[in-house]
Parts: C-alpha cells; structure tokens; sequence
C-alpha cells in the first residue's frame, strides 16, 4: 500500500508515541445483500456505545483510554453501510433499542434503519418483480429502482431544513478514511515485457479489483487531504454524489442488479491508496475524469479485511503482525461484521456432469478471486488479536417447547435465499436489525476484550485502568477486560417482538408469497421479449411460447426454491 509510512504532520497519522492512551479500531463490514439490515443493527449499537463511554471517560470510576476508528471498510452491503454509517455520522440520530409496539412503524429520523429496514416498501418483492424499469432494454434481472430511490434520500433529502448537522463525534480522527471494493468491469490493463525475436514484447493483461477511496470531514473546506482519497463531506456535497455512486456500485448484484458507473479524477485513481507502488506504476491511465462500469465489490473482495488492516497499520505505525496479534503490545485491532461468516468447505463430489462442473467452476473462480496473501490468512487466526468477528447468534425456542442454538446465516431471517429472503418481508428485516445490536451488546461486554496481562502490561489499557478494579468492566465469560468500557444501564434481554407469527422468530405465510405467481410470470415474460432485439415475426411467436409455456415454468421453478429455502430456515408456517 502507499502512504504505508505515517506523516507526521498529518493529524490522523501521528506516531502513536504521541498517543500513548489511544486505542484505535478499525471497521470491516462483509457482504450481506438484504442482510445488510444486521450490520446496520450492529453499527448503531457501537456507535451509541462508543458514544457513551466518551461522555464519562475519565471521570472518577471510569477508564481513560481513548477509542478512535480512523478506517471504515466494506464490501457489498457492508459497502454501503459504510457510507450510510459516513452519511449518519454528520447528523443528530437517536439510536433504537427496542422494536415498538408497531413493529413495521418506519423511523424516517434514523438512516440506518430508514435505509436498511424501511426501504421503500413493506412489500418489497413485488416492487422488484415490476416492470416499470424496462424500456426496450433489460439492466438487471430485478427492479431496483427502489435503491436509486433510497439514494436520492441520502442525497437530496425531501426537508434538509429538518436535519441537525454536527461534527463528527470525537472518537473519529478529524479525517476519517472510508473505502468501498468494486468490481471494475473495465480494469485496469498492465503489461508484462517478454523478449521475443530479438526485441522485447509487451504481454497484456488486466486487474479488475478496484477501491472508491474518501476522507470524510466536518470541515466546508478540507485540507491536506491525502493522494487518492477524495475529500467528501454530506452536509456540503463535497464528492457526495460520488461516494452515492460507490456504494451502488459495490452493492450491484452480479445480473440481479444493475451495474453501475463511478467517476473520478485521473489524479485519484492514479493514486489509489490500496494499491501498492508497483501496480499503480503499471495501471497509470490517461482519461480524465476517469470512468469505470462496476458490479458487486463482494465478487472479487467481500471481506477487505486485509485493506482495513493495511490503512490501519499505517495510522498506527505498528506494521509488524507480531506487534499487532498480541495483546501485551497491540494498539490497533480490525473489527469485521459478516453476517455470512465462512464454513469450512466440504469436499466437492467428482462428477463430470456439465451443470456440476459449471456450477464448481463459478465457485472456484469467485473462491480465489476473494482469496486474500497468505500472510493475511494466517493473521486471521482466532487467536490473534489482531482481528475481531461479530457474526450473528441467538437461541431459538421451537414450538415443542425445545430449544436451538442459531449462528451465522441460519441465525438471521435475511440468510435465506442466498441473503434476498429479508425482501419478501420487512419483519425479517426488523428481526436482523435488532439481532445486530443485541449481538454487538454482548460482544462488547464479554469478548471484545484484553486479558489480564494486557491490562498489567500493554501501556493503553494499563493507564486507562489505573486505579481501577471493577468487575463491572469485566467480561461476564472469561473475566478479561474490555476495550471499550460499557457504561450506564444496558439491556442484555433479547428483544421481545411482537411478530404477525405470535413468536420471536418472524415466519411468513406461503399464500402471502404464492401470490407473486402473477408479477413473476410478467417479470419473466418482459426480460425474454427485451433481453435482445427480435424481428416482429420472432417476436410474436415467442411471446405466444413464452406466455402459453416457458413464464409459467420460469416462475413454478423459481417459486420452488423460495420455498424450499424458506422451509430450510423455518420461515414459513
């Protein structure tokens, strides 16, 4: 990466020397599609304890160390939730702790929540299934005008003069580095010289793997800001349009949703701080403004957990994983939210059969894609401290009285259908939204800790706690110490909701969603007539075939397998 050194003249880079009490964390948020609502969930919470602590730190009876986030990263949703999060940080927003007594009642005030739970729609499906987006031409296999329209909101709110603007809170650096993954369909060609013939001859190829880079800043006028990152601020519309643009491109669905365009100046994507120096040496363009066409950032890195580390590092001037991956001298530590954490693979069955091998090879070609150096792999390692996993857990009470212990994707009512299922029902959104903040609660309080010897010898928590010895800042599991000191009354209960099922876990109802077999088949219907150009005569015959035979087989298919994986994930009653 550039800029690995720290300037020292730059605020948010100073030697950590100089900040001897500082802790610094930085945010990875994974992919998710409609899941994106438990990350939400669980940004909303950090930030309310964040907020919290920082208001009482220091007073007598409480920690003094300091908490900074200096990076914000993310992939996908997690992409987008990262520029939500950098939308939200510049305005009053009170966080939710409890669904109400309507639990589809919408919070326009909250952005998070407005743009992950509300969406547009209780219905979601239906508005993804219309055809009101095709004219002449097909962009993406759903609808999704809706997200442009949840992005006019961040943009051009309908009453501006309603938002209470502030600074950022003070446990952000005065320029907080935000980043997105893309997908550049485009890339970026290099060449690599052979000789041949005497002379030397250039071999082509290209790299799609690509970064939308920002500052974001309470300042109408940033300064200084650094080579590739784009200063951006809301409340003044400093490259807010841009940074919009990034996050719909970094959550564009391969073929579900539409791909999308993002442009810069040549000097910033010249300068791409996640690249290191030798490629960008190699990729150098000439265009300017430059202009890439991007889908999903997940598909090629849905957890650049590696990148957070990389700017981290530099902010902290601590490069060395030895350093990093101990608690004793670590200052810095990467905090990922997956709400589809990784299994281990199972081994793949060695049949030959052309759909088998189709289906392998796409897996295989997004595997390595995503597969991040070595060296990284091996930091990740559950038993450094380097890096830190939220992923979703709870208990589910069945209805013969016995009990289920949930993790990761089975655990939220979003993990369905490939993480679409929250779509077809916004309970399932509200459940994810506020299973997020319930496991960031608990894992702030019992495993986002330190052990023991850290607090005696890692220099940050032994200043930060001096003086102090209360079990009320120890894990409740382990008894180590956390690292951001849960103060005030925190509810621990799990969110009791008030479900349309008459249970804590949402369920839908199978007529509610057989009922989509009409807007299905015409969905199918309007992308086989427009996915091409066809002469009258082809056209004609094949809206008979398609209308008497191939919609109707199209959604009987399709209506199957939202069912089976609704049943898989016991959503349907």
């Amino acid at each position: 990466m550039r800029n690995a050194i720290p300037d020292p003249t730059n605020e948010q880079e100073k030697s950590p020397a100089a900040e001897p009490g500082k802790f610094h964390l930085g945010i990875c948020m994974a992919g998710a599609v409609s899941a994106g609502a438990y990350t939400a969930g669980v940004m909303d919470y950090l930030l309310e304890a964040l907020e919290a602590y920082e208001k009482v730190r220091g007073q007598p009876g409480i920690p003094k160390h300091e908490i900074e986030i200096p990076v914000i990263g993310g992939a996908s949703a997690g992409g987008m939730t990262a520029m939500l999060t950098a939308a939200a940080l510049q305005r009053e927003m009170y966080h939710i702790d409890h669904p109400g007594p309507d639990i589809l009642a919408e919070h326009k005030d909250h952005i998070l929540y407005h743009s992950w739970v509300d969406l547009t729609d209780k219905d979601m499906f239906e508005r993804m299934l219309k055809n009101d987006d095709i004219d002449g031409t097909i962009v993406s296999a759903l609808n999704c005008l809706f997200i442009d329209e949840i992005a006019d909101r961040v943009l051009k709110p309908k009453d501006p003069e309603s938002i209470k603007w502030k600074p950022l809170p003070s446990f952000f650096p005065r320029k907080l580095k935000l980043f997105t993954t893309l997908s550049n369909l485009g890339g970026f060609t290099y060449n690599v010289n052979f000789n041949a013939r005497g002379s030397r001859r250039p071999y082509y190829m290209k790299v799609h793997q690509d970064y939308a880079c920002f500052e974001l800043s309470s300042a109408e006028q940033p300064d200084n800001h650094s080579p590739g990152w784009m200063p951006l601020n809301f409340r003044t519309g400093a490259n807010a349009q841009v940074a919009v643009d990034a996050a719909l491109a970094t959550g564009a669905f391969p073929v579900g949703f539409k791909a999308r365009k993002v442009t810069r100046s040549k000097d910033v994507v010249n300068n791409n701080p996640l690249f290191d120096e030798k490629m960008l040496q190699a990729i150098q363009i000439n265009a300017d403004p430059y202009q890439s066409l991007n889908v999903d950032g997940g598909m090629i890195n849905n957890e650049p957990f590696d990148k957070v580390r990389e700017v981290l590092s530099a902010v902290c001037g601590q490069q060395a994983p030895a350093l990093y991956n101990d608690y004793n001298t670590f200052n810095s530590t990467v905090v990922m939210i997956a709400p589809f954490p990784s299994t281990k693979p199972v081994d793949i069955k060695l049949f030959d059969k052309l759909m088998h091998v189709i289906g392998l090879t796409l897996s295989a070609m997004v595997s390595q894609m995503r597969s991040k150096a070595t060296q990284v792999v091996d930091a990740m390692n559950e038993s450094c401290a380097g890096q830190f996993l939220i992923d979703p857990t709870r208990e589910l009470r069945k209805t013969d009285g016995t009990k289920a212990d949930l993790q990761g994707e089975r655990a939220i009512a979003c993990g369905a259908l490939g993480g679409f299922s929250g779509f077809l029902n916004k309970e399932f959104r509200v459940h994810d939204y506020f299973l997020g903040r319930h496991n960031c609660k608990i894992f702030l309080r019992d495993y986002f800790t330190v052990p023991d010897s850290a607090k005696d010898e890692n220099p940050i928590f032994k200043a930060g706690y001096q003086g102090i010895d209360t079990a009320k800042y120890r894990s409740e599991v382990d008894g180590n110490w956390q690292i951001i000191p849960i103060v005030g009354e925190v509810d621990y209960t799990f969110p009791q909701f008030a479900f349309s099922s008459g249970s804590n876990w949402p369920v839908q109802n199978w007529e509610a969603i057989s009922q989509y077999s009409g807007v299905l088949k015409k969905r199918v219907q309007a992308l086989i007539l427009n996915l091409v150009k066809y002469k009258p005569v082809h056209k004609f015959f094949l809206w008979i075939g398609t209308r008497i035979l191939l919609r109707g087989m199209i959604a009987k298919a399709m209506l199957a397998t939202i069912k089976d994986e609704l049943n898989r994930w016991q959503l349907l009653k």
